[in-house]
């Protein structure tokens, strides 16, 4: 069978996911069987992959959901915890007192804080903090979801303590001896490399984060509106990137995400609470009133103004929990600590079920979901609460919990089965790899352009960055060795690409909404966090493109002309509409934004 045609086979999956979900808008739980169906026939009839293999993927794809759901639950259970507690309405408090404008809200918690998450734990944690910590102030479902997606971007090529560096890469590359004497020295070189293109890209997240949320649930339905704040948002960006950038090429891959979240937070809310580029008091923006939202925007968790028993809870006290959790976070994840080894000593695990080569396997005091509940245990005592709210928090989570594991029960499965078909009759390499065989055979010297898609397409499937370089890394390697280029530079695209795909990527969209209960709208949250993953690939791509190709085709090479396109674009539309913002103090319509294209 050709190159071609085993590639388009391999993206029939996905072609299901993009028409059913994104397309026609049904719900993951309607979506996914459809792909799921698909993978395994693909599997058993076309790469001939044994029967008991396909099951063996299934059931591992089971329990992953199962974790998730875990992780899930926990997450719901502390954000249920502080609403009857009373912490959640001292926390709003506080952010209120830092700024009542939505965007700047949005860009603390989202971008800031979920990045310093996103680096201790990783694996669509900053969803499960983050997310409803949204919801909590105020902010509708759908809004808190697509903030939570956009962000995981930027942070995610160092997250949970740079494992997608040091475990996807590594472990992709490490196939081949003949690449390196030294993998460890090679990918922390890698990971300096993708940072500077992170930074890059990542300036406009933020913007990004608050002109879709004023876009798309705003009165005004404006881009501007979020424009307006662009001197914060990129105060804030740089505030996160630039400790990230010289922490990725000093001190290697673990804490760049960490390390730029905290300092972004501790730089940005100083500022903030000093008035430093806030918008007036007259300029506030907030979302209308709830009883005007689009019905599409709200979930089943609802949002409770419970005050603490004796009135009234200090700040230092509502914050503990979340303070808890990053806490207990990075000390169940730094390897020079005993807690990393304690908490991974206890494994649940099904090896080599049906002699197929895979192994299920879940470490419950690893988990982020255990961080969550005994953080919640803690609380209970810490905030004084009473049994019956503690008891109306845990059967609340409970149900909306459940009310996830329809999608991802087939979300996961149909993961597992596309990634685990290779060794089958047929011959073929797995369905990722043949498909990324057939871009290649049609890319050639353009590659460095497709690089970052296909790790956004890695991720967008597993779910995860890590995977996606574990899957593609010396995929990638080879096929810039092969066209003649610096191939760790193509592997840092790949890293990159796959950290952006976790914007689309469909399980992280079924657990970010799972857990402030919003279900079946998994399509409408993607076709919102398309454009920015389109924007971040097709920028890192052409800077890549620009970088591999300098030495022979000089500065102005195709790359560096699309990447100037795109950063003229984005200071003309900010400018033109700062401008125009300013001179008729209306928001500008979405008419206006047309003719500004």
């Amino acid at each position: 069978m050709s190159t071609g045609l085993l590639a388009f086979l391999s993206l029939l999956p996905i072609i299901a996911v993009g028409v059913f979900l994104v397309g026609l808008r049904w719900p993951a739980s309607r979506a996914m069987p459809i792909s799921y169906v698909l993978a395994v026939v693909l599997a058993l009839f076309v790469w001939k992959v044994p029967g008991l293999n396909v099951t063996a993927a299934t059931i591992n794809g089971v329990i992953v959901a199962i974790t998730l759901l875990y992780i899930i639950f926990g997450a719901i259970l502390l954000l249920n915890t502080l609403q009857e507690s009373g912490g959640m309405k001292t926390i709003r408090q506080g952010f209120t007192d830092i700024s009542e404008d939505r965007r700047i809200q949005v860009i603390i918690i989202a971008w800031l804080f979920g990045s310093f998450i996103e680096g201790s734990a990783g694996f669509g944690t900053p969803a499960a903090v983050a997310v409803p910590l949204l919801v909590g102030l105020g902010f509708p479902a759908m809004a808190a979801v697509v903030a939570g997606m956009v962000i995981q971007s930027t942070p995610v090529t160092f997250g949970a303590v740079g494992t997608p560096v040091l475990v996807g890469i590594q472990t992709g590359l490490s196939a081949d001896p003949s690449i390196s004497n030294n993998f460890l020295q090679l990918v922390t070189m890698i990971g300096g490399k993708a940072s500077i293109l992170h930074m890059i890209a990542g300036t406009l997240i933020p913007l990004f984060v608050v002109s879709l949320m004023t876009r798309f649930f705003g009165k005004n339905k404006s881009f501007t509106e979020g424009l307006k704040v662009w001197k914060f948002a990129l105060f804030a960006a740089f505030a996160m990137t630039i400790p990230y950038v010289i922490v990725a090429n000093t001190l290697g891959p673990e804490f760049p995400s960490m390390t730029g979240g905290l300092l972004g937070l501790i730089i940005v809310i100083s500022a903030a609470k000093k008035g430093f580029l806030l918008p007036s008091k007259e300029e506030t923006w907030n979302f209308e009133d709830e009883s005007k939202w689009d019905p599409e925007w709200t979930g089943k968790v609802v949002l409770k103004d419970i005050a603490h028993k004796s009135g009234s809870m200090s700040m230092v006290r509502a914050w503990s929990p979340y303070v808890l959790v990053g806490l207990f976070l990075v000390l169940t994840r730094l390897k020079f600590l005993p807690f990393l080894e304690w908490t991974q000593s206890w494994t649940i695990a099904f090896e080599n079920m049906f002699d197929s080569g895979i192994t299920a396997s879940f470490q419950p005091l690893h988990s982020p979901g255990t961080i969550f509940i005994l953080v919640s245990i803690i609380t209970f005592f810490l905030h004084g609460m009473n049994g019956n709210g503690y008891k109306r928090a845990w059967a609340q989570s409970g149900k909306t919990a459940l009310a996830a594991s329809t999608a991802l029960i087939f979300t996961v499965p149909m993961v597992q089965v596309f990634l685990n078909t290779g060794g089958g009759a047929a011959g073929y390499e797995r369905m990722p790899i043949e498909l990324a065989n057939g871009v290649a055979a049609l890319a050639g010297e353009f590659w460095p352009f497709f690089a970052t898609f296909i790790g956004g397409i890695g991720a967008f499937i597993a779910g995860s960055n890590t995977v996606s370089n574990m899957m593609f890394s010396l995929f990638q390697y080879d096929v810039g060795s092969q066209i003649g280029v610096d191939p760790t530079w193509i592997v840092a695209l790949q890293s990159v690409g796959g950290a952006a795909g976790n914007m689309i990527c469909v399980h992280n969209v079924v657990a970010a909404s799972a857990v402030v209960g919003l279900l079946g709208k998994e399509g409408t949250v993607i076709r919102k966090t398309l454009f920015p993953f389109v924007y971040y690939a097709l920028f890192t791509g052409s800077i890549g493109y620009s970088i591999v190709w300098y030495s022979q085709k000089g500065l102005f090479n195709l790359g560096s002309i699309i990447a100037l396109l795109i950063v003229f674009a984005a200071i003309y539309i900010i400018g033109t509409n700062s401008r125009r913002a300013n001179m008729l103090d209306v928001p500008v319509s979405d008419d206006s934004m047309k003719n500004i294209k």
